[in-house]
Parts: structure tokens; sequence; C-alpha cells
């Protein structure tokens, strides 16, 4: 008997009023005027744009039986991701290559992209993140290998200090056969693009 879907991430909504209120004080303290029309509505819009980029959206994580004993990789290449350094408080964006060898269970595949989303919807540093996405599906699916690769672009290197426009970080973890096996590694970052 196939297990019930199980649901992830139930969490408070966030306290938008108060965070409307902190942002208006958080402006006023940068010396912006918020008195002018176009900027009276910026910290309830401030607040909602963050409550978005911090609160990942619940999912049923459904799991199948590999009846077919599939053993090849699984891939999902070029999922968006966006998230918010937590040093900074800036967006980073890029991309999230996930994959794994199933084992006995496959999940099913909007899977793959709300795992990330789940864990890319808070304050982050890339390489939790990648860790993140990985630990995840080795615990909740066991199969025999999980890769995965990020590569964004954070605008808190982009913008401010160093400003290197147009700089990309690549992280990676691999887990199991895709770690030990140096055939299954290969494989995996060439189906990626990842070098």
């Amino acid at each position: 008997m196939a297990p019930a879907p199980r649901r992830v991430n139930q969490q408070p909504a966030p306290d938008l009023v108060a965070a409307e209120q902190a942002a208006a004080r958080f402006l006023a303290a940068l010396d912006i005027d918020l008195d002018s029309e176009s900027l009276r509505d910026t910290p309830r819009r401030m607040a909602r744009a963050y409550a978005e980029l911090l609160t990942a959206r619940p999912f049923d994580l459904t799991t199948f039986p590999n009846e077919e004993g599939y053993d090849e990789l699984v891939l999902a290449r070029s999922i968006p991701i966006r998230s918010v350094c937590e040093h900074h408080l800036l967006p980073f964006v890029g991309v999230a290559h996930v994959g794994y060898l199933p084992g006995e269970r496959i999940l099913g595949l909007s899977k793959l992209a709300r795992v990330v989303e789940l864990f890319a919807h808070r304050p982050q540093v890339q390489e939790r993140l990648t860790k993140q996405v990985a630990d995840w599906l080795a615990l909740e699916l066991a199969p025999k290998g999980v890769g995965v690769v990020i590569e964004a672009e954070h605008l808190c290197m982009t913008l401010r200090g160093v400003r290197a426009t147009g700089a990309t970080t690549v992280t990676s973890t691999l887990l199991g056969t895709l770690r030990d096996d140096a055939r299954s590694r290969a494989e995996f970052f060439s189906l990626t693009g990842a070098h």
C-alpha cells in the first residue's frame, strides 16, 4: 500500500502589519521621504515582497513505487531559483540542477522544484542551500545517490561591494553513488552542463 502524501512546510503566516511598520521605520532611518504619492505605499509593498521571498508554498510530498526498477539518473535541469542572502538580505537568482538515482521509490517530478523552493525561501547562503536540498532528498527518498548543482548571481556581490557584474557562483553536493562512482559523477555533471 502506498504511503499517503505528506504535507510539507506548514508554517504560520508572516505578520505583515508589523513588517510594514518596521519597513517604514527602516526607510525613514535612511532618510527616505515616504510622503510622496509614489513612495507612500512602499513600506507595505516592501513587507509583502519580502514575505513572498521568504515564505515557501506548502506542498504534498508524493512518491511512487519504482515498479519498473528504474536505476538510471532522474534529473531536473534549470529549475529557477531565487533566494535572499542572509548577510545583506539581497536576492540571489539562478538555476538548480537536481538529480537522483532511484531506490525503491520515485518522486513526483514537480517535487524536485518544490524542494528547491522550500529551502530557497528563507535567508540563505548558497552552500547551505545546495546541501539542504541534497540531504532532504536523501532522507525522504532513500535513493542510491543524489546530486545538486546551483548556479546563481548574488546581488550582494554584483550591486554593491566588489560590484562584480555578471559573476556567478556554482556549488554542488553529491551523495551516495553520485559521489562515490566516478562514471556516475561524470554523467551527472555532463547532463547538468556544469563542468
